[in-house]
């Protein structure tokens, strides 16, 4: 299975709307192709402080104890070199198979809703770049490898300004 690079997105909704309209960005992209969702976690905490949560994925069962054995073996290679990866790989594709919710436990679930004011939302959505494989490989095939990435946005161009300004 050839996967693609991943993005974790963590967004926060004050007076949410919730209309809909961003899962169906999310579901829009996915159906064109140019990204899978791995994992979506979406909260909302009511005033009185009642806590909903929903999970998706776009993975079958099969797809995310793959990525589930992936990721832990990246990560296992990280902290402990082969056999870390090794280890990492079975732990990750047996949590994987067993909770198939990415290590997000009760307390887990409970620690990221405290952060959430009363009425607020919040969505943590990991995506898989899938147009970004092709560039990828061709990439690879020239020797090159990607040094930097990061969204630039309205907001944070601003600041870069206004800091720029400072320097003068």
């Amino acid at each position: 299975m050839v996967f693609g690079p991943l993005q974790l997105f963590v967004i926060g909704f004050v007076n949410p709307r919730l209309d809909g309209s961003v899962l169906g960005a999310l579901e829009e992209a996915s159906d064109a192709g140019l990204i899978r969702v791995v994992d979506l976690l979406g909260i909302y905490k009511d005033e009185e402080g009642n806590v909903l949560a929903a999970e998706a994925s776009d993975l079958t069962e099969d797809e995310a104890i793959s990525y589930g054995a992936w990721v832990g073996a990246l990560i296992g290679l990280g902290a402990g070199g082969e056999a870390g990866a090794e280890m990492g790989a079975i732990v990750g594709g047996v949590s994987a198979l067993d909770e198939y919710e990415y290590g997000l436990d009760e307390e887990a679930l409970a620690t990221i809703a405290d952060d959430i004011p009363a009425g607020g939302a919040g969505l943590m959505v990991v995506v898989e770049h899938k147009w970004m494989i092709p560039l990828r490989d061709a990439m690879r095939a020239q020797g090159g490898i990607l040094i930097a990435q990061d969204f630039l946005n309205p907001e944070s161009l601003i600041a870069f300004g206004a800091e720029a300004a400072l320097e003068d």
